[in-house]
């Protein structure tokens, strides 16, 4: 039996996610910045869902196809951009808490999370290697986060907004599967964009902070950044199966380790490389596919 190559779209798939995830850490790292600022997590999300909006309805017009911005399932898609409002609103809180390395450490707890829900409420036979890597990847967590370090690049409040971020993600990922099947890449992210818009600046209604030069700029890049990645992500669905795209979100903790020399000089300590590599292994594992040829099959081949 012999190994079927990629097609061309699968491929295609694969570059796409990967530009997805190196858009996300650009638009993380413009978060992570703007987080320096006295804005509140719910004014950058407003701002963040506008430039969204503004950069999807510009994509859309000069390729002349502003129908694809319509939803065919309007409601279906509100219960996917709620998920998408809480985990970008933990994703802010989360950058002004934990360095950049950690967060994508913590976040690649996904596919173990994914894995672990589909055998409680889907009753999918995982076997006892994914149980065993999923129970490494949590330890992988301790040994990353390091508790009871002086040393920690976190504190609790970064750590549960990260945990929030892994459940909104992981049942994301299945949904946006599903919704790609009729909606489209355009149609997704503006509606999700503009509940957070919606929701961002109701909130500033209440209060909000002004808005100075430098600040505005950095916040239309996470927007930009975002978009992009929005973008390809649900173009790369369109192309690849769920589990495929979600194993490029590893190259998030090279790009992200790397952005943050660049940018603050903060490199991942010795704990969190090792937690790190833990749950990496841990989380490629789960991600391989089970063989599915009976030992009948390989005879008969």
């Amino acid at each position: 039996m012999t190994n079927q190559p990629h097609s061309p779209s699968e491929l295609r798939g694969v570059l796409l996610a990967l530009a997805t995830f190196t858009f996300w850490v650009l638009a993380d790292t413009s978060v992570k910045v703007i987080g320096r600022s006295s804005l509140p997590a719910y004014e950058i999300l407003a701002f963040m869902g506008l430039s969204i909006c503004g950069a999807v309805a510009l994509y859309a017009a000069l390729r002349r196809q502003i129908k694809r911005l319509r939803p065919v399932n309007p409601r279906h898609q509100a219960m996917r951009s709620l998920l998408d409002l809480v985990n970008n609103l933990c994703v802010i809180i989360a950058l002004r808490h934990v360095s950049l390395p950690l967060f994508y450490i913590l976040v690649f707890m996904s596919p173990l999370v994914i894995t672990l829900l589909a055998a409680t409420f889907l009753y999918e036979k995982i076997g006892l290697g994914r149980v065993l890597a999923a129970i490494a990847g949590f330890v992988g967590v301790v040994i990353a986060v390091n508790p009871f370090s002086a040393s920690r690049q976190g504190d609790w409040i970064g750590f549960l907004a990260c945990m929030v971020c892994v459940a909104c993600f992981s049942v994301n990922m299945v949904w946006s599967r599903i919704l790609t099947r009729t909606e489209t890449a355009e149609s997704l992210a503006l509606f999700s964009a503009i509940v957070m818009t919606v929701a961002g600046f109701g909130a500033m209604l209440f209060h909000a902070e002004p808005v100075s030069g430098p600040w505005l700029l950095a916040l239309l890049a996470m927007g930009v950044f975002c978009a992009a990645g929005s973008v390809c992500f649900f173009l790369a669905l369109k192309l690849a199966s769920a589990s495929t795209v979600s194993q490029y979100h590893y190259t998030q903790l090279l790009t992200g380790s790397l952005v943050s020399w660049l940018v603050w000089r903060q490199l991942p300590t010795l704990s969190m490389v090792i937690g790190g590599t833990l749950i990496v292994a841990a989380g490629l594992y789960v991600a391989l596919p089970r063989s599915r040829t009976s030992p009948q099959s390989s005879a008969t081949n």
